[in-house]
């Protein structure tokens, strides 16, 4: 929803933003590490009304007034560089994101603010929208090198369209890897006719997102 932005819907992603409506994809830095580092696997749950501060890329969060929202993260065992090309080389993403059916570069050179790119993922179908294709144009607001990102922008499809996605991913070097932190928040009439259903889309299509990163990254890094 940065530039996100659905992802995989319980199995196919609503991503939107990058968002794209999310790469999608610090400058108030990464958070440093802690003593409650997570394992390996991504936690799956850090939604509106915690007490956990938003996620920042230079002084730049989510929509604070979203009603959709969601936050997760994820412990991956590779070097920063492989993490972080794989998640800016985004006309790659379909070749390690299967949800990711299409991805494109409006631009030319390394990912930097001002970037857009377009991408199309499918999506299944809710109590409230049909089965459709999402196609999702995603403009980066703010990046810092190996420290993260920010990205906004519409998802667009047949029947369902998010208005505004906004995508914030953080990367910090911790003990055993890289934490990726994400989060994403979506609004707009349709999407928020019902809210937990579309938080639950938005939850599993972060998580996928992460999963895939955290395997590929990982498998490059074996290589």
């Amino acid at each position: 929803m940065t530039s996100r932005p659905p992802r995989r819907l319980a199995g196919a992603r609503a991503a939107l933003l990058a968002l794209p409506l999310a790469a999608g994809l610090l400058g108030a830095a990464a958070p440093p590490a802690s003593a409650d580092t997570p394992d390996r696997t991504t936690v799956p749950t850090r939604t509106a009304g915690t007490d956990t501060a938003p996620l920042t890329c230079r002084g730049e969060g989510v929509d604070p007034a979203a009603r959709i929202r969601y936050r997760t993260e994820t412990l991956v065992d590779a070097p920063m560089s492989t993490v972080w090309k794989l998640q800016t080389d985004v006309a790659r993403w379909p070749s390690w994101q299967p949800p990711v059916t299409g991805a494109e570069r409006l631009d030319h050179g390394p990912l930097r603010p001002r970037s857009q790119f377009r991408w199309t993922t499918p999506v299944p179908a809710t109590p409230t929208t049909p089965a459709t294709t999402l196609v999702i144009t995603s403009t980066v607001q703010q990046l810092r090198h190996e420290r993260c990102l920010r990205w906004t922008g519409p998802a667009i499809g047949e029947g369902l369209t998010i208005d505004r996605g906004v995508h914030v991913w953080t990367f910090t070097r911790v003990h055993g890897g890289v934490l990726v932190r994400t989060e994403e928040t979506w609004t707009g009439a349709q999407v928020e006719a019902d809210v937990p259903t579309s938080v639950h889309f938005l939850g599993e299509g972060l998580k996928a997102w992460l999963a895939d990163l955290k395997t590929t990254a990982e498998a490059r890094h074996c290589d």
